[in-house]
């Protein structure tokens, strides 16, 4: 049985139904975000400026999806997000359409706008869930200075039953965390390579038992050990390596003294077929980023995830906790 005609077939319907854990969400299922008043200090941004802001970056990103045209988002759209969407685009312009997984609501469920004075600094906005029930999206909005505008940096379509934490002003406000974060389980830079490496080592991780169960990761683990079973079968290997952004790390501290995060985590996937068999794209986003290159043995697959997550503080017996995710492959190569 060959890559072409076998494993084609399998990565096509495998990879189709990734992450779908969050489309399938209804209302009653998603996080529940509350607030706490352990703080006086109100932002200095209003809800009424974050919506316009937020208006503004929606539009931009309308027009551009319309346009399938990556070369609108600049201008509102940064980080990984930049590099998701503008994947999603290339993806739209070979097969005609936007996955629905790209809808972002307008309204909003809460947004949590920084105490802090200065920049750069991020908001964290969550919106409802979208018109055919998927759950609801963690956007962080970046201001890199004053004269800058803010740009959307990160989207996280959040797990059913997710648990969000509390945060420091009632209604609408916190401090902003930093990576080096202390008085935490782990700081934000070491729970992000630590969850990098749980994803590329699985329960071998030396860092499993200070995770909890999550969504993103137990789809991926079913993702590959099915890959492996057709892989086997044709004599080829496959092999994924997970590593976390360094300047790719967003933080909110939350009133129990926790942090919320969303991070970047890259990954390269790479698929090696049997001897005088040619490796395919294993999905419709991989088959339009691939284009008319001409099949190898061996592909390899660019990914860009990101992941929200909840770290716990020092001497609470919870673990930190994966809340949200999304994953987009940005490049497909042969080599």
């Amino acid at each position: 049985m060959s890559i072409r005609k076998g494993m084609k077939a399998t990565f096509c319907a495998i990879l189709a139904g990734s992450l779908a854990f969050t489309l399938a969400a209804c209302e009653g299922q998603v996080p529940q975000v509350s607030t706490s008043t352990s703080s006086s200090k109100a932002p200095d941004l209003t809800q009424k400026q974050e919506k316009a802001i937020r208006d503004k970056i929606l539009d931009s990103l309308n027009k551009a999806n319309e346009a399938k045209d990556p070369s609108l988002l600049e201008s509102r759209v940064t980080g990984p997000q930049l590099q998701i969407r503008t994947s999603e685009l290339k993806v739209a312009q070979a097969t005609g359409t936007l996955d629905a997984k790209t809808t972002i609501p307008s309204d909003i469920m809460q947004t949590v706008i920084p105490t802090d004075s200065g920049w750069p600094r991020s908001v964290f906005t969550i919106t409802t869930t979208t018109s055919d029930q998927q759950s609801k999206r963690l956007l962080v909005l970046d201001q890199n200075s004053a004269r800058e505008n803010f740009k959307l940096w990160g989207v996280a379509r959040l797990f059913p039953g997710a648990q969000l934490p509390k945060f420091q002003v009632p209604s609408i406000g916190s401090q902003m965390g930093q990576v080096n974060d202390s008085g935490l389980v782990a700081t934000p830079a070491q729970a992000v390579q630590r969850y990098a490496d749980l994803l590329q080592n699985g329960a071998s991780s030396k860092y499993a038992d200070e995770f909890g169960a999550d969504y993103f990761r137990q789809d991926l683990g079913k993702l590959t050990e099915t890959v492996q079973e057709g892989i086997a079968a044709n004599n080829g290997t496959q092999q994924q390596v997970f590593s976390a952004q360094a300047d790719g790390i967003k933080v909110m501290r939350s009133s129990d003294g926790g942090d919320l995060v969303v991070a970047q985590i890259n990954s390269v996937w790479t698929r090696t077929a049997g001897e005088g068999r040619e490796s395919l794209p294993a999905s419709d986003a991989e088959k339009a980023l691939f284009g008319t290159t001409t099949a190898t043995s061996t592909i390899k697959a660019s990914y860009v995830n990101v992941v929200a997550m909840y770290i716990p503080p020092a001497g609470s017996d919870a673990k930190i906790q994966a809340v949200g995710a999304e994953r987009q492959p940005i490049t497909v190569e042969a080599q």
